[in-house]
Parts: structure tokens; C-alpha cells; sequence
């Protein structure tokens, strides 16, 4: 493992080798530290415990949706120790963070409580978790892993009381999401996904997608929730398990849905066909939508929510939003979830990589690539382009670590390592 003394010393004296190459590119590194820094990422509570949940049990079997592989020891097994996990990875993290949680992380102590009836005192405790640490949080609700999503359809469902009960739970979650934003001076972002769908191919496609618009309905249609506290948005999906064949809540769907109903589309790296281009996207979507959700994720072959790492799709997704200007107009959130690797770990390398593609994008020689396309010397904007990748950026992403007094390059690892002996080692 390497040594934790690199000095700040010696990332100043980098950093100042690296600024004037940069500059001589038009691009201002001091400028492009100081709005990396100030964009919020939005970290997933559900890596701490393999998107387990912390509800009581109601009744029955859980349904599906959702799984998270491997046996790597030092799983959170209740909220204490997921809030003192994330106080770790919050002190590793350079920048301003938020947290996203799930419904299923209600503390609802030995009473089962089912999710149509959770309330904001439901998460009290990690109320006060982002009081203290001076952090916006964020909600979703779980239309998955409950008896009432065992057959694979709650929004959509054919049976109307099974449509109600998730109708309640959408609408208890929203209130939930404003009480959030009151109490911390912040909207809540509180994303609608839901794994609705069949495995083989269904005789009607048209029902469960009608039954689907007019539930969504009925969650947003609550006058005593205002878009000034709770940004709802709806996430599209191409396929998952359970729902090969046949996702309710396809890209094409909720894409329309959002524009008509004036909600946030939301963008998961991971829920798109490998050849296709999220980067591409964006500017498609912002001449007719005003902000966007954005989930950094890692799909292999499929969506299985790798740890983010800084691949191509990744740096791509966030050069485009800083060509376009557009970052304040996207809300950036993590979610994967890799219960095979130390899992505080797997918060900092995919948060990190998530904030150095935000670095890169705001690093990127846009002027000069965009002069260089309007006078057509498409060889010069292609040789730009090619150079820009092997430009000194680690010393600026140090100087940005140092900056907001976080450990720079891999230095952290050395806190995760102690943290494991320590705490995560004594877990059963």
C-alpha cells in the first residue's frame, strides 16, 4: 500500500507545473478546482449494506428487484453503523456531497410499520446525520423487495389495491422528501423507479403502461407538496431481473412522461444498451427538458451497478455538460452497489472517479475545440482532443484534494485499511 505522507509540498509544486500548460490552452485550472469542488454528488446509502434495507419485515417474502453479489466482511447491519461508515467516506471525499436514501432504510424500531404509512419521523436519525454534517439529502421511494412486488408489477399492476397501496407509498415518500428539504434548507431530489415488467414477452403492453401513467399521476397530485422543496424525477430503464423482455418503464416512456408532466428524466449510465451513448443525450434532452438526473453507474455486459471508475462513458457523460455549460441544470448522483470489495472503499473510488470526470470536463479546451470545429479544421479539433488526454490533470485533481483538506491520489487507502482492522473486522 502506499505511503500517507505525500505532501502538500510536493502537490503544490506539481500543481504549478501543470497550471501554466493549461492556461496555454485557454483553460483556467484555479477556475476549474473551485466549480469542481462546489458541484454536489449525491452518495447512495445502499452501498453500505447491499441494498438490505433497515425496515422491520411486514409479512411474507420479499419481492425482487434488486441484488447485490458477494460476501466481503464488514457489511452495515443497522443504521448506526451505515451513518459511521459514511462519516468515514464524507472525510475522504473532496467537494460537497449529499445523501440519497431509500425508503427502506426507515427506522421504524421492533413495530413493523408498512411503507404506505412511513412519515418523516420514520428517519429522524439520519435528519439529524446531515444536520450534523451539513448536508442535503435526498429520497426515493422502493417499489421492490415487498410482498406486494412479488409478481413483478406495482404501479402497474392489474390488482387496484395493490395500484393504491404503492400510490401511498409514492405520495408518503414525497412528504417525506419536503419535510427533508425544510429542514435543511435544500430540495430533495426523490427519484420514481420502479422494475415493473415480465420476463418473456406479455399479450399487453398497452395496459400495464396506461395503468402506470395514471398512478404516477395520482402520486405527483398532491397540492400539499411543493416542486420549491421535493424535484421529483423518472427513471428509465432497458431492461433488469425479472424484466428481460418487457420493462413498464421504458427510456421512451418516461421521457415523455417527464416532458408532459413537467418532472426531471433521469439518466442511469447503466440502464442503456452498451453501444449507446448517454454523453449524446444530454444535449437532446436539455433543448426541451430544464434539468436532468443523472445516476453515474458501471453496467459489465449488462446493468450491474459496478463501482464507477473513470472510463470513457464517464468522462464523456461530464465533458459534455461542461461544453454545454450545463451543470447547473443536472443533479449528479451515484448508484452501484459491490458487496465484493471493501465496501467504503468502493464509496471513495466510484464518488472520486465521479468528481475527476467532473474535473476533466471543466479542464476540457472547449474554446479551442469549438473554434477549431466552426473554422473547419476538423484535424486540429481531433489533435486537441488526442492531447488533451495525456495533460497533467492528476496534479491538478491533487491540488483540488489538498485544497479541501482530503487525502490526495490513493493516500486514503490507508484510512480505509485502519478503519477495517478496527471496526469493520469486529462485524459478525
Amino acid at each position: 500500500m502506499p505511503s500517507a505522507s505525500t505532501s502538500a509540498k510536493n502537490v503544490h509544486a506539481a500543481y504549478r507545473l501543470a497550471r501554466p500548460a493549461y492556461a496555454e490552452r485557454g483553460v483556467d485550472t484555479d477556475a476549474a478546482i473551485k466549480k469542481a469542488l462546489a458541484v454536489p454528488i449525491s452518495l447512495h446509502c445502499w452501498q453500505a449494506d447491499d441494498v438490505r434495507g433497515l425496515e422491520t419485515p411486514v409479512e411474507g417474502l420479499a419481492g425482487g428487484g434488486i441484488m447485490s453479489t458477494g460476501g466481503y466482511p464488514g457489511r452495515a447491519r443497522n443504521g448506526d453503523e451505515m451513518r459511521a461508515d459514511l462519516d468515514l467516506v464524507l472525510k475522504l471525499l473532496p467537494g460537497v456531497q449529499r445523501l440519497n436514501l431509500h425508503a427502506f432504510y426507515a427506522e421504524t424500531g421492533k413495530k413493523p410499520v408498512d411503507r404506505d404509512a412511513i412519515t418523516p419521523a420514520h428517519f429522524s436519525s439520519w435528519l439529524d446525520w446531515a444536520k450534523e454534517h451539513r448536508i442535503g439529502l435526498d429520497f426515493n421511494p422502493t417499489y421492490f423487495a415487498h410482498p406486494k412486488a412479488n409478481d413483478g408489477f406495482t404501479l402497474s399492476s392489474a390488482d387496484k389495491k395493490i395500484r393504491q397501496f404503492w400510490i401511498d407509498h409514492g405520495r408518503a415518500c414525497r412528504h417525506i422528501a419536503q419535510h427533508f428539504s425544510k429542514k435543511l434548507g435544500s430540495p430533495s431530489v426523490i427519484n420514481h423507479w420502479i422494475p415493473d415488467g415480465t420476463k418473456d414477452q406479455p399479450a399487453d403492453r398497452f395496459g400495464p403502461r396506461a395503468r402506470l401513467v395514471e398512478s404516477l399521476d395520482a402520486v405527483l397530485d398532491d397540492k400539499g407538496v411543493s416542486g420549491n422543496h421535493c424535484v421529483d424525477a423518472v427513471e428509465g430503464k432497458l431492461f433488469g431481473i425479472g424484466s428481460e423482455d418487457y420493462v413498464v418503464g421504458s427510456h421512451e416512456f418516461y421521457y415523455s412522461y417527464a416532458q408532459s408532466r413537467k418532472v426531471v428524466p433521469c439518466l442511469d449510465l447503466g440502464h442503456y444498451h452498451p453501444t449507446e451513448s448517454v454523453a449524446d443525450k444530454v444535449s437532446a434532452l436539455l433543448q426541451f427538458h430544464p434539468r436532468l438526473l443523472l445516476h453515474t453507474s458501471r453496467p459489465i455486459r449488462w446493468d450491474s451497478d459496478h463501482v464507477v471508475i473513470l472510463d470513457d462513458a464517464v468522462r464523456a457523460l461530464f465533458t459534455e455538460i461542461a461544453r454545454g455549460g450545463a451543470f447547473n441544470r443536472v443533479y449528479v448522483a451515484l448508484d452501484f452497489f459491490d458487496a465484493s470489495i471493501n465496501r467504503i472503499a468502493a464509496y471513495v473510488v466510484g464518488a472520486r472517479a465521479t468528481r475527476q470526470a467532473i474535473l476533466l470536463g471543466l479542464l476540457d479546451p472547449s474554446k479551442l475545440l469549438k473554434a477549431a470545429d466552426a473554422g473547419g479544421r476538423g484535424h486540429e479539433r481531433l489533435a486537441l482532443m488526442e492531447q488533451s488526454k495525456s495533460m497533467p490533470w492528476g496534479a491538478v485533481w491533487d491540488e483540488l484534494c489538498v485544497r479541501a483538506g482530503t487525502p490526495p491520489a490513493e493516500t486514503w487507502l490507508a484510512n480505509v485499511a485502519n478503519y477495517e482492522t478496527k471496526v469493520l473486522s469486529k462485524r459478525a
